[in-house]
């Protein structure tokens, strides 16, 4: 049998195991660029995970070389005129910004090259993998278009030195450095790729779901305050996390010296 030519097969992938769903973008001959289709894929799977409690956490991937090399540059050149191109770009907005607002964490399997809109949807999940021969790179400013939406979510992650140098000189960096500069939770050997996204996933998927989410949820608010605001946003959370039956169960089994309960 020949195989199904890419243009007939899913722009995304989704594959749904323990509580674990892996979005895969699919386009690897185009290194998984972020269209306008591949953001609107992406969106409906983000948009579905708001209300599934089946769904404990979120891992995103890219089929093929790379894990994705950003915006087609085809794509926004036919688009031509300007309204239309600050239309894509409010479209990738969108859906970077939704995926701090989901309750599951999200993690990026990085196995390859992420370059520009790339390695910022890789700043912009919750927690990254990386495999040692992956690369990071925003580019723009070399062709003449500063990459200032990757900026967002890369300047949130690494220092601010650390970011415009990325930002100013378009210059990679090696996942060892992303490392170092926190762009990336964990290195491995490529191989170990795979296991080592499970077990975290695993780890995240055993932790009471409602815990997580109320966590996470706080945890964006509060960065974006001043320290008391921040102090009394995360107060109000912590104490409401107590009175949840999930706390309370959490509590009764750490003064018993149990296992935490399993979720």
């Amino acid at each position: 049998m020949s195989a199904v030519p890419q243009a007939e097969q899913p722009v995304l992938l989704r594959e749904d195991r323990d509580g674990v769903c892996t979005l895969t973008m699919n386009r690897p001959q185009q290194m998984n660029l972020l269209t306008s289709e591949m953001l609107a894929a992406l969106q409906r799977e983000f948009d579905s995970f708001k209300n599934d409690r089946k769904v404990r956490v979120v891992v995103i991937a890219g089929a093929g070389k790379g894990f994705c090399a950003g915006h087609d540059l085809k794509e926004i050149k036919a688009l031509k005129e300007l309204p239309k191109i600050e239309a894509l770009f409010g479209q990738c907005s969108r859906m970077m910004q939704t995926m701090p607002l989901l309750p599951q964490p999200v993690v990026a399997r990085v196995h390859g090259a992420a370059a520009a809109a790339g390695c910022q949807l890789v700043a912009q999940c919750d927690l990254a993998i990386a495999a040692d021969a992956a690369k990071f790179v925003t580019s723009g400013v070399n062709w003449g278009f500063f990459c200032s939406t990757p900026g967002v979510a890369v300047g949130r992650n690494l220092s601010r030195k650390h970011a415009m140098e990325m930002l100013l000189t378009g210059e990679p960096i090696g996942a060892a450095k992303a490392l170092e500069w926190g762009l990336v939770n964990k290195v491995v050997p490529l191989q170990e790729l795979d296991s080592a996204v499970a077990e975290l996933a695993k780890n995240l998927a055993a932790k009471p779901p409602a815990t997580v989410a109320a966590g996470k949820r706080a945890f964006y608010q509060q960065m974006d305050l001043g320290l008391a605001k921040a102090y009394e946003l995360a107060s109000g959370v912590i104490a409401s996390s107590f009175a949840h039956e999930e706390g309370k169960a959490g509590m009764d089994a750490f003064i018993d010296k149990r296992p935490p309960p399993k979720h």
